[in-house]
């Protein structure tokens, strides 16, 4: 791609959020006159003599080259997320972990140290607490919400604290507020993986947080049907984040990046209605008897309440929950569902539920998934887009069937 990015001249920034997941990023002139951005399919772009190769290299002509390096429509869904974010630049990745794992990589050298919260994203923490040793960084994990216990980990070759907000899957609520003050005491840079919340939720970036990754595959394409990734923020740090994502070459195909657009446009219109849904259900599974505990930010009995309330928009259409008895009522409860898919991602149109006990922990001993709070009968609930009423039905039969089978056991 060329070293200076072409700009858009059609961003709306003074609309609306809906009308800017619509139009942000896109010019008003198309290709074709085509309505939707078009998918531009192809890995190299012709040059037509020399001149505009020099044009290119020593003038910096605005202009593709190869297709690690960029393409037209995944420059057309990097400026719409950038808008959403309300981010300086952004890059888009083959996956959320290609986005984080790039991310850190930028940001740290040998003996260097960084700082991530225990109830980060299993393979994130796995990444930073296994493999980066091999290149020489430190990592610390710090219990997540002990802000004390975070500060005193920092060090003086800390680069960045890395965390999420809302967390997978007890949906704790970083204090970003707080983080922004402790990270510039000590001039540290923060991450957040904001996957859960999206931009309509919140925007990690309006409290002063450095970065923000996504896991698009979510909320932000919403079909179930693709993997992508971003990362959002100062143009000085995403420049280096695009300079080592075009030497390790997770690159997002066209087509995903056609579906991820396509996914931003009804993206508000979706988060909005699981935002609703979300509350419901989470009301619901408080009050029904064959739940133990239920977490969700938008309950006051979640711990991180009044925090969700002061910076975030909506709660989200993630709900986790205990439900009573044992590992045996929690897997009769899975198969009870008939509505609801037994599936590990989020965010998409379809209901999805997970254990994460014998899903994302399977190969964790007890007292490993334990220590980590993850319990026999501890559930995940992604709602889709269905009629709440008809999700909660569902629920409730599988709970009722489920408790009727564990008292005749």
């Amino acid at each position: 791609m060329s070293k200076k990015r072409p700009a858009s001249r059609h961003t709306p920034k003074d609309h609306g959020f809906s009308t800017r997941a619509i139009h942000a990023g896109e010019e008003r002139e198309r290709y074709a006159d085509a309505i939707t951005t078009p998918i531009v399919q192809t890995s190299t772009y012709a040059f037509k003599d020399s001149k505009e190769i020099e044009a290119y290299t020593k003038h910096g002509k605005e202009r593709f080259e190869y297709g690690r390096y960029g393409n037209p429509t995944e420059l057309v869904a990097q400026r719409r997320l950038a808008e959403l974010e309300g981010a300086e630049d952004c890059v888009v990745f083959a996956s959320g972990m290609s986005a984080i794992v790039t991310t850190i990589l930028t940001l740290v050298r040998s003996g260097d140290h960084l700082v991530i919260t225990d109830d980060a994203y299993k393979k994130t923490l796995e990444f930073c607490s296994a493999y980066l040793q091999r290149f020489g960084v430190g990592c610390t994990i710090v219990p997540f919400g002990n802000y004390e216990a975070l500060e005193a980990a920092i060090q003086p070759n800390t680069r960045f604290v890395f965390s999420e907000s809302p967390t997978n899957p007890y949906l704790n609520i970083f204090d970003l507020e707080r983080l922004r003050e402790i990270a510039r005491r000590h001039s540290v840079l923060t991450v957040i993986d904001s996957t859960f919340s999206t931009p309509l939720n919140q925007r990690p970036l309006e409290w002063g947080v450095d970065l923000v990754v996504h896991s698009c595959t979510k909320y932000l394409a919403g079909h179930n049907d693709i993997l992508a990734g971003a990362v959002l923020g100062r143009t000085e740090l995403i420049d280096q984040i695009r300079d080592l994502h075009k030497a390790l070459g997770g690159v997002i195909d066209p087509h995903c990046c056609y579906l991820l657009l396509r996914g931003l446009k009804t993206f508000a219109l979706r988060v909005e209605r699981q935002n609703a849904t979300g509350q419901k259900v989470a009301e619901f599974l408080e009050a029904h008897p064959h739940v133990k505990k239920v977490y969700y930010p938008g309950l006051p009995s979640h711990q991180h309440h009044d925090i969700a309330v002061r910076q975030m928009d909506g709660f989200g259409g993630v709900v986790t929950f205990d439900v009573r008895g044992t590992l045996a009522t929690a897997k009769r409860f899975l198969d009870a569902l008939q509505l609801c898919f037994i599936a590990p991602s989020l965010g998409g149109v379809e209901t999805l539920i997970t254990h994460p006990g014998i899903v994302s922990y399977y190969d964790y001993s007890r007292k490993q998934r334990y220590n980590l709070g993850i319990t026999d009968t501890l559930i995940r609930l992604a709602v889709g887009v269905e009629d709440a009423d008809d999700i909660i039905a569902d629920l409730d039969q599988a709970l009722e069937r489920a408790a009727r089978r564990t008292r005749r056991k």
